[in-house]
C-alpha cells in the first residue's frame, strides 16, 4: 500500500542548548506556541512563507528564547541580531546581519526576500527596515536597549548562556518548501559578528527539490562544516533522518567540545529529520496526518 504524503508539515526548533529544569516547561509552551501559529496558517490553506514568518515571530517575541526580545548582548553590552528566510522554490534569500531596534527581524528578512533577495548588515539593514516598517512606527521599530529582556539584562546566567538559535522548516499544501532563522548570536561575542544563522547553506537552506534544514548551535563550526549544504546534499540520497543524523557527525572533526549543533529538516514529501549535537534541542513539529509533538531531547522521541 502507498502511503501518502502529509498535506503540510511544520518543524521548528528553540535552540541547540542547555536547558535548566525550570526552564523546559517554558521551552516546551513557547515551541507548541509557535507551532500553533503556523499550524493554524497551514491547516487553512495558507502558504509556507506565512507560516514560517508567524513561527518566528511568535518564538521572537518570548524571552524564552535567544531571538528578537531576549537576545543575549554582545561584549559592548548591545544586542545585535541575524535572521534569514528562504523559498525553496525559488531559491530566493532574505537576510539580515547584526540588525538593531527591530522587534521582528524575520520581517525584515521577508521584506528583503519579497523586495530585492539579498543580506543586508548593521545600519543598511536598519536603514531599509524604516522604510518597510514607516507606517507602523513603533509596532516594529524600537529603541535597541528594548531588546534586552529584564532576565537577560539581569542574570548572571543568561551572561553565560550558550549559543540558541530558533529556526524552522515548513511545507505547505502547494509543495513549496520555507526555511527561517532567528538569532541574538553569541553572548558577549564581538560587535559585529556574524554566524551562520543568516548564512545560506551554512545555517539554513531550501529546495522543493530534495528538502529544506535549519539549524543551530556555535556558529563558526557549522559553518567551517557548511551544514546546512551537508545535509541537503544527503538529502539527495538518503532518507531525511539519515541526513540529518550522518551530517551532524561532522563536528568531532573539530576537535572541541564547543562545536554544539541541531538540525530540523523535511524532506520534499514532508517527512521529518531532526537531531542534535548539543545537551537539549526543544523542537515542536506537526503535519497534516500528526498531531503536534514536542520534545527537549532527540531520545525522549525514540
Amino acid at each position: 500500500m502507498t502511503e501518502i504524503p502529509p498535506n503540510w508539515a511544520l518543524i521548528l526548533h528553540g535552540g541547540a542548548k542547555e536547558i535548566q529544569p525550570e526552564q523546559e516547561e517554558a521551552n516546551r509552551r513557547g515551541c507548541l506556541a509557535a507551532l500553533a501559529a503556523g499550524q493554524q496558517i497551514l491547516e487553512t490553506g495558507g502558504r509556507a512563507l506565512d507560516a514560517a514568518e508567524a513561527v518566528l515571530r511568535v518564538l521572537e517575541d518570548d524571552p524564552t528564547f535567544n531571538a528578537g526580545f531576549g537576545s543575549v548582548p554582545n561584549a559592548d553590552g548591545q544586542v545585535e541580531m541575524d535572521a534569514a528566510l528562504m523559498e525553496g522554490k525559488t531559491l530566493a534569500v532574505g537576510a539580515v546581519a547584526g540588525i538593531q531596534g527591530v522587534r521582528h527581524p524575520v520581517s525584515v528578512a521577508r521584506a528583503l526576500l519579497e523586495e530585492t533577495p539579498t543580506l543586508l548588515i548593521g545600519a543598511g539593514a536598519r536603514r531599509f527596515a524604516k522604510q518597510c516598517f514607516s507606517d507602523q512606527g513603533s509596532a516594529e521599530l524600537c529603541d535597541p536597549a528594548e531588546m534586552l529582556s529584564p532576565q537577560q539584562a539581569a542574570s548572571e546566567a543568561a551572561k553565560r548562556a550558550g549559543h540558541d538559535t530558533v529556526g524552522c522548516v515548513v511545507l505547505d499544501q502547494f509543495g513549496d518548501l520555507v526555511t527561517g532563522t532567528s538569532t541574538g548570536g553569541l553572548n558577549g561575542t564581538l560587535p559585529g559578528r556574524v554566524g551562520d544563522s543568516p548564512l545560506p547553506g551554512c545555517g539554513f537552506y531550501a529546495d522543493n527539490t530534495f528538502g529544506a534544514v535549519a539549524l543551530s548551535g556555535h556558529g563558526e563550526a557549522i559553518s567551517r562544516l557548511m551544514l546546512a549544504s551537508r545535509i541537503m546534499h544527503g538529502l539527495e540520497r538518503n532518507a531525511v533522518q539519515t541526513a540529518v543524523s550522518v551530517a551532524l557527525n561532522h563536528l568531532s572533526r573539530l576537535n572541541t567540545d564547543k562545536a554544539d549543533a541541531g538540525a530540523v529538516a523535511l524532506d520534499a514529501r514532508g517527512n521529518v529529520g531532526w537531531d542534535h549535537r548539543s545537551p537539549h534541542f526543544a523542537v515542536a513539529y506537526a503535519t497534516s496526518q500528526q498531531p503536534a509533538q514536542v520534545y527537549l531531547k532527540r531520545e525522549d522521541s525514540l
